[in-house]
């Protein structure tokens, strides 16, 4: 099958033809968020015009060759009535004759058309069948004895001429060349008729006119159609770049403009796909959230165009990992991604999972101010797999993946998570404690207690640390190590902790009661905007000097030396509230801190005490007290639970202990009916 061939098999489109049409190559989509999509249009030459018509009329006229010749078929062999009326000696022949030319003429061309000849000769044969069908009726025609009827009858040799322009879409060449030839049959006919010379000047006058007529005709006929395509195209190509407007806006608002991935709106689209699949055909997926660990202290440190280069490093490095597992990924915050891909078996989630953290870790993109011993990026991840479970909803799995994040990152990030519903901390008891600790306070659900803080030295109470109890609506308590994580993650603990302060101040301190109270404040709270202007309107409140009142932070993860953090501090102890640091040693951040704030006492972890059995243990716990006493703060054990453990505190001459030894938490009331005890400080919201 030739070239010629193959291009009119089907119906082309001029779009889209190399060479003629300008190529518009789609963009990558970190290429479109850049660039402005709308390129000017390519003009077309006249002669790049011309060929791009011929290629177009050639569909057509192939589109239109079989009608066209039928039609014309059935019209001439309806002419055989004629015949039987003017030339009825010879109508026989003539009738045979239409027949025979008709049905040959119609066999070639269906011929033609299974073995999809050109265009061209599709042409030829429809012209050839004007010619033979004209000549086929005259060569018996002339035979007729009744001359004159027959010289009168030729007149009709004219509608053959107008067919090429009637049945047909004939290029102009052809069309002429077929009018040519009837028109010479006619003069030559006419020339021999038995006439006289006045009717053959004026039938071959008639001819020409005929001739020129229909010539003029199928000329105009052609530019006509040469204006139409023409329009065709414009209004075509305009369509096209519409579309293509069209498309390149919804890619747009479909990418995130720094790293080139799906942003939230289309990975949401996706995950609603995902989530049908499931519920309708139980095809399991997977949701990971990726944070990447400290990114705000890389962009304080480097920069924020060093933190898009990083952004855009790590997506370019994931998405290029997510490939090999066919799943999808976009940006869904900041510095968070999300992944989605489809998956069988937890075991391909956590592998996943842990793939995705060592694909960032070995970046190696250098973070020098993290504080956990790590200087190179990292990420955490948290990981939820579709489950089987009544009244699910698509926002599930998302939620169920940030819970996961959530543990990941406080469990010393650069680790991923799957979310397990068996693990209280992500399960779904932890949502039933966010809904109760919303209206905990308002049930009465929530309450203090109290444990005695002594004064080694002197024996006598120095303080009080409030801790903070929580009780389900059937009674059951909830212990602080579930619902504290639970009220930080949510939020709440930003209500809990100003209630607890609010409490503390009430019930012990504007009654004298004790004279300091210590009371644990989250790092959340530290970095909500006004927190510090909220203590000193409950202090107004309640009449209590800042003095009267102790914060404990607790150094870990969470607690980033944030400048929001440190302002709030400064603010607080402008108060006259004194800032413990609590658990110190059980995190990362112990001698960051050490140096950046002036603690009123230091904390020690109970663990170090309980250690004190083994040599190790005791030479470790006297190396702490031997720098935090070097750095000039007061020194606080936790832990204390036996005399001997009191003996080994005298000893190394530490400043206040607390423990079972000294006194076990009590409600408010036990230390109100204990007028006479002097005030001690206060701690609140504690999670041990």
């Amino acid at each position: 099958m030739g070239a010629e061939t193959r291009r009119e098999a089907g119906t082309l489109d001029p779009l889209s033809l190399g060479g003629i049409v300008s190529e518009r190559v789609s963009p990558g989509l970190a290429d479109i968020a850049h660039a402005e999509p709308f390129e000017p249009r390519y003009e077309l030459g006249p002669y790049e015009l011309r060929t791009l018509y011929r290629t177009e009329a050639q569909a057509k006229r192939r589109k239109e060759a079989r009608p066209g010749l039928w039609i014309a078929v059935a019209i001439y062999v309806l002419f055989s009535v004629s015949d039987l009326l003017l030339i009825p000696d010879v109508a026989a022949r003539t009738i045979a004759a239409r027949f025979a030319v008709g049905l040959t003429a119609l066999l070639i061309l269906e011929g033609q058309l299974r073995r999809r000849a050109a265009t061209g000769w599709l042409d030829v044969t429809c012209a050839a069948a004007i010619i033979f069908g004209y000549v086929g009726w005259l060569c018996p025609a002339v035979m007729s004895a009744d001359k004159e009827s027959v010289s009168y009858y030729m007149v009709f040799g004219t509608i053959f001429m107008m067919s090429a322009n009637l049945f047909f879409t004939f290029r102009f060449k052809i069309s002429i060349i077929t009018s040519t030839i009837i028109l010479c049959i006619l003069y030559i006919v006419n020339y021999y008729m038995p006439t006289t010379p006045v009717y053959k000047m004026v039938f071959a006058t008639f001819y020409i006119s005929c001739f020129t007529f229909t010539s003029y005709v199928n000329w105009k006929l052609n530019e006509e159609r040469y204006n139409v395509f023409l329009n065709a195209l414009e209004a075509r190509i305009q369509h096209k770049e519409a579309t293509e407007r069209g498309k390149a806006l919804l890619r747009l608002s479909r990418t995130d403009p720094l790293t080139g991935l799906e942003n939230r709106r289309a990975i949401d689209e996706k995950l609603r796909d995902y989530w049908n699949d499931w519920q309708k055909l139980g095809a399991g997926f997977v949701a990971i959230l990726i944070d990447v660990d400290f990114f705000k202290k890389f962009n304080d440190c480097y920069g924020h165009q060093e933190g898009d280069r990083c952004l855009i490093q790590v997506a370019n490095a994931l998405s290029d990992m997510i490939k090999q597992y066919n799943g999808s990924i976009g940006r869904y915050g900041g510095e968070e991604f999300i992944v989605l891909a489809r998956m069988e078996k937890k075991d391909q989630v956590a592998d996943l999972a842990e793939a995705i953290c060592r694909t960032v870790e070995n970046l190696a993109i250098a973070h020098e101010l993290r504080r956990d011993g790590i200087s190179i990026v990292t990420a955490s991840v948290g990981a939820a797999f579709t489950r089987k479970q009544t009244g699910a909803k698509l926002e599930k799995i998302i939620h169920e993946a940030d819970r996961a994040l959530y543990l990941a990152k406080a469990g010393g990030r650069n680790c991923a998570r799957l979310f397990d519903p068996t693990d209280p901390q992500s399960s779904d008891e932890s949502e039933n404690l966010a809904a109760l600790l919303k209206i905990a306070i308002g049930q009465d659900l929530v309450s203090l207690v109290y444990q005695p803080i002594k004064d080694v030295a002197s024996g006598r109470l120095e303080a009080v640390e409030a801790l903070m109890r929580l009780k389900m609506l059937d009674g059951t308590l909830v212990p602080p190590s579930l619902f504290i994580p639970v009220a930080e993650r949510t939020g709440s603990i930003l209500e809990l902790g100003r209630w607890a302060i609010r409490t503390v101040c009430a019930e012990l301190l504007a009654g004298d009661h004790v004279r300091l109270v210590s009371v644990n404040v989250s790092p959340i709270q530290l970095k909500t905007p006004g927190f510090a202007a909220s203590v000193a309107t409950i202090l107004g409140e309640t009449g209590v000097t800042g003095n009267r009142l102790a914060f404990e932070i607790t150094e870990g993860l969470e607690m980033e030396m944030h400048s929001d953090i440190l302002r709030c501090i400064s603010d607080l102890k402008l108060l006259g509230i004194k800032i413990w640091l609590d658990d110190f040693g059980t995190g990362f951040a112990g001698l960051s801190w050490l140096r950046l704030i002036d603690f009123d006492t230091v904390k020690i972890d109970r663990s170090f005490l309980h250690d004190c059995a083994t040599p190790n243990g005791k030479a470790m716990l006297q190396d702490i007290i031997a720098l935090v006493r070097n750095r000039g703060h007061k020194i606080l054990v936790e832990g204390v639970e036996t005399e001997e453990q009191m003996a080994l505190m005298r000893e190394f001459g530490i400043d206040k202990v607390q423990g079972f030894h000294v006194g076990r938490p009590v409600p408010a009331a036990n230390l109100q009916a204990k007028r006479a005890v002097q005030r001690r400080p206060f701690t609140v919201l504690k999670s041990a």
